[in-house]
C-alpha cells in the first residue's frame, strides 16, 4: 500500500508488500526491499538502500511499569543520502541517520538518536534512546548501547559490548546517565561500561573488561574491575 500523499522520487525500486504512509518523502535512486513498512512523515534521501522486512519511523511503545515514558512528540525519521539499512531492522521516529551510515540486519535504533556520517551499527546491535553516535564510529555485532550515552568520532566498539545508565537498577533514585566514549577510543569484545563513566580520548578497554571508573586519555585498562596496565610491566623476554 502506497499512500497517494507520499512523495516518491525518480528511479525508485519498490519491492512487494511495501507500506508507505502519508507524508513520506523518498528521494531518487532509492531501493526498497520486500515487506518494508515506512511510517508517516519519514524522510529518505537519495540512493538509500532499505532491505527486506524493515520498519522505519515507528513510534515507541510503553506500559504502566515503565519509569520513563517515551515522548510521543517526535520529529520524523530522517535517513540521509547513501545510507544502507539491513533486513529486519526497526528504526524509530525521531532518529537522524547521516550520509553513508550502514546499519546491519536485525538492528534496533530507538527514538532521539543521532548517528554521524559513515558510521556502522552492526548486526543485531541495539542503540537506545537519547544517544549520540559520532562520525566514522564502528559498533559491532550484538552490542548494547544504552540510553543517554555519547559516543564521539572514530570510536571502535567490539562485538557483544554492553553499557548501562542506571546505577541503582530501576529504583528511581538516580538520574540516568550513560557512559561517554571520547574520540578515537577502542572498546574490546564483551567489555562492559557502567553508568556515567568517561572513557578518555584514544583510550583502550580490553576484551571482557568491566569498567567502573573513568579511564584517562590513552590509558589501557583490562580486567574485572578494570585496572590500567602498568607502564613498567616487563615482558617474559626481559
Amino acid at each position: 500500500m502506497i499512500s497517494p500523499a507520499a512523495q516518491i522520487g525518480k528511479n525508485v525500486s519498490i519491492g512487494e508488500n511495501v507500506v508507505i504512509e502519508d507524508g513520506v518523502k523518498i528521494g531518487d535512486n532509492v531501493i526498497i526491499g520486500h515487506n518494508v513498512v515506512i511510517k508517516k512523515d519519514t524522510v529518505i534521501e537519495n540512493e538509500v538502500h532499505i532491505h527486506d522486512l524493515t520498519t522505519l519511523g515507528r513510534y515507541p511503545g510503553t506500559n504502566k511499569k515503565m519509569a520513563r515514558k517515551p515522548s510521543l512528540t517526535l520529529s520524523p525519521l530522517i535517513i540521509q543520502t547513501g545510507a544502507v539499512i539491513g533486513s529486519n531492522c526497526v528504526v524509530y521516529r525521531g532518529v537522524h541517520i547521516s550520509e553513508g551510515v550502514f546499519i546491519g540486519d536485525l538492528a534496533s535504533i530507538r527514538e532521539n538518536v543521532r548517528i554521524g556520517r559513515d558510521s556502522i551499527v552492526g548486526r543485531n546491535a541495539i542503540v537506545e534512546n537519547k544517544t549520540t553516535v559520532g562520525e566514522r564510529v564502528t559498533i559491532q555485532t550484538g552490542s548494547y548501547v544504552t540510553a543517554d550515552m555519547i559516543i564521539e568520532d572514530d570510536v571502535f566498539i567490539g562485538p557483544c559490548f554492553s553499557s548501562s545508565n542506571d546505577k541503582y537498577m530501576g529504583m528511581g533514585n538516580y538520574a540516568h546517565a550513560g557512559p561517554v566514549i571520547k574520540k578515537g577510543a577502542k572498546i574490546g569484545n564483551n567489555a562492559t561500561l557502567l553508568p556515567s563513566i568517561i572513557i578518555g580520548e584514544g583510550a583502550i578497554v580490553g576484551a571482557g573488561a568491566v569498567v567502573t571508573k573513568n579511564v584517562a586519555a590513552k590509558d589501557i585498562v583490562v580486567g574485572n574491575p578494570s585496572k590500567p596496565l602498568s607502564k613498567n610491566t616487563k615482558t617474559s623476554a626481559d
